[in-house]
Parts: C-alpha cells; sequence; structure tokens
C-alpha cells in the first residue's frame, strides 16, 4: 500500500538522505548518484543503493574530485541530473573551479539556453576529532558565488524534504548535511512527493526576546541554549536558515522586527563567515528595530585541532549561544 501524505516513519538523518535518493531514481530516469565508494558508504546514505535500483546510476568514482564533479556538470548540461557526493565536504575545495566557473555560470553565459540541474551533496562540520581537513563548515565560501544555491538541513525531515527540491531544481545546489547529525532521530513524511523548498526558513522555537538564526548542527544547539535560557525568563526565537541561498529574508526579519535582538550561530569560522552577512542584511534593513549591536557566535579563527579538549574550545556550544543571548539583553 502506497504511502499517503500524512504517514511518517521514526528514522535517522542518514535513512532520511537515503529515502529521498531512492525516490528521486525511482521517480526520474535521468537522476544518477557519483561518489567515491558511495556504494559502501563510509557514512551509510548510499550504502547498498545499487542493489535496490538499476545498478549502472550508482557509480563508484576514481579519488578525484575534479574529475567526477567535472563529468556530473556535463551531464547536467546534456539534461541529467546527477546527484555528486563529496566524501568530506573539506574536499569540496579540489573543484572549485568546475562548480565557481562552471556550474555556477553556464546558464548565464549561455542566456538560459542551457540548464545545470546539478547536486552535490557535502558532509561538513565538528564531529570526534575528525581534524583541521575534515571538520569544516564551508558553506560561507559558496555564498560568494552567484548562480548557486545553498541549502543546510538540521533535521531528518529537511534532510529528506530539501534534497528532494535540490534534485528536482534546475541551477546547481549545494547540500551541506551535517556528520554530527546522521544518527539524529525524527519523524519524516514517507509521502514521495513530500519537498521543502529551498528558501524558506523555519521556526523552531518562539520567543520575544531575541532572535538566534543558526545553520546546520548548531540549531538543535540553539534550541538547547534557547530552553536553558527559559529557565531564567528568557525567551529566544530560534530561527532554522534551512537554505543561505536563497535566504529567506522576510521570516529573519519579521523575527528581528519583534524581538529588537539578534544572534548568529554557525560552525563555519567567525572572520567572513555566515553570520557577517546575516548581520549585514539585518542592519541594512531592520536598524530601527535594533535594541543592540548584533553578536555572532562562531568557530574560532583557527585549523580545528584534532585534540578533544581544543576542538570543544574551538566550537561553538549552547554554553556559549547562552552566553551571546546574556550580552545583548545586558547590551
Amino acid at each position: 500500500m502506497a504511502p499517503t501524505a500524512t504517514d511518517t516513519e521514526f528514522m535517522t538523518y542518514f535513512q532520511a538522505v537515503r529515502l529521498a535518493l531512492k525516490e528521486e531514481l525511482e521517480r526520474d530516469p535521468t537522476v544518477f548518484l557519483m561518489g567515491e565508494d558511495i556504494r559502501f558508504s563510509i557514512f551509510g546514505p548510499t550504502k547498498d543503493l545499487h542493489l535496490e535500483v538499476e545498478p549502472e546510476r550508482v557509480l563508484d568514482t576514481p579519488i578525484t574530485e575534479s574529475a567526477f564533479v567535472g563529468a556530473a556538470v556535463g551531464a547536467a548540461l546534456t539534461g541529467m541530473r546527477p546527484v555528486v557526493e563529496i566524501m568530506f565536504a573539506d574536499f569540496i575545495t579540489v573543484c572549485m573551479d568546475q562548480i565557481i566557473n562552471q556550474a555556477a555560470k553556464s546558464r548565464f553565459m549561455t542566456g538560459g539556453q542551457v540548464k545545470v540541474p546539478l547536486v552535490i551533496r557535502a558532509p561538513g562540520g565538528f564531529m570526534s576529532s575528525s581534524a583541521a581537513q575534515h571538520s569544516q563548515s564551508l558553506e560561507a565560501l559558496f555564498m560568494h558565488v552567484p548562480g548557486l544555491k545553498i541549502c543546510l538541513p538540521a533535521t531528518p525531515a529537511d534532510a529528506k524534504g530539501l534534497l528532494k527540491s535540490a534534485i528536482r531544481d534546475d541551477d546547481p545546489v549545494l547540500v551541506f548535511e551535517h556528520k554530527a547529525l546522521y544518527f539524529s532521530s525524527d519523524e519524516v513524511p514517507l509521502d514521495p512527493e513530500f519537498t521543502v523548498p529551498l528558501g524558506k526558513a523555519a521556526v523552531r522555537r518562539e520567543g520575544d526576546d531575541v532572535t538566534v538564526f543558526a545553520v546546520s548542527g548548531m540549531v538543535s544547539s540553539a534550541v538547547s541554549a534557547g530552553d536553558a535560557l527559559a529557565r531564567d525568563g528568557i525567551e529566544a526565537e530560534v530561527i532554522d536558515a534551512r537554505s543561505l541561498i536563497p535566504l529567506d529574508k522576510d521570516t529573519l526579519l519579521s523575527s528581528v522586527r519583534k524581538t529588537g535582538r539578534l544572534v548568529t550561530v554557525e560552525e563555519g569560522c567567525l572572520t567572513g563567515g555566515v553570520g557577517a552577512e546575516i548581520v549585514a542584511l539585518v542592519t541594512s534593513e531592520a536598524w530601527d528595530s535594533l535594541k543592540c549591536p548584533p553578536v555572532r557566535v562562531a568557530a574560532k579563527d583557527q585549523p580545528i585541532p584534532f585534540s578533544p579538549v581544543l576542538e570543544a574550545a574551538c566550537a561553538p556550544s549552547s554554553r556559549s549561544i547562552q552566553d551571546a543571548v546574556r550580552s545583548c539583553l545586558d547590551g
């Protein structure tokens, strides 16, 4: 019996990613997957998926990101819908030319004669001493590139819904999945047509005292911080960005106009980060509503340490979010 629009199942984040990929492979014959060892996936979302669909549509590639991302760009230009996995988001730096100079610009440079329906999945973020070359959050780099779309699912349901929207989109979409979220669990809609639109934020916690704009793995930390602050009578409104490009400005600005305060939270480095752009937007479009300067919470401006103690000191946390909120209220 086919799932109805209201049927859900409790599953992990990576199971939700797998479900999205399987559904889209079954729905659209132009969708195919590429990546290193994806048939035996280190994290799990694509493991043995080739046994459930046509095997030739789940392609293991050599260890050369520049080559297989370039091949995927070419396939997208011919009308296919490739979904590429970069094993760690850090390795996306190997194929910057293919993404920035080719995928992002081809539709514009041809006057719209071609589309580039390419999805790149890139697991990133802090997790268990993965160290400097396997822990980065690089989404802010790509916010500077016109022609790309960027989404960061923070829940299992969004992991499914945003990925399906990305696959169906006619522009290149970078989907940054957080490694530490892969084993988080929640209810996920089973409807094969369930999607989450790109460019629509979610309010994860309502409040009137301060707006906390959180990205990816920091959403759960922000909600935890909000719950802790509530015990002292401080009500934080937590906004899950979901997408950075397109950005849901309306939800963000509406919240800031209500609370008069803003804290941004991300795992990327502070300098030149997502928070800097969000603060610039809010101060230019909601200046009259601000009761104090916005505060940014982010990782330290340094390579991420291997040492668990130093890693924890480098990363933002629920405690650092609480401290930032209190500084806003004291200011």
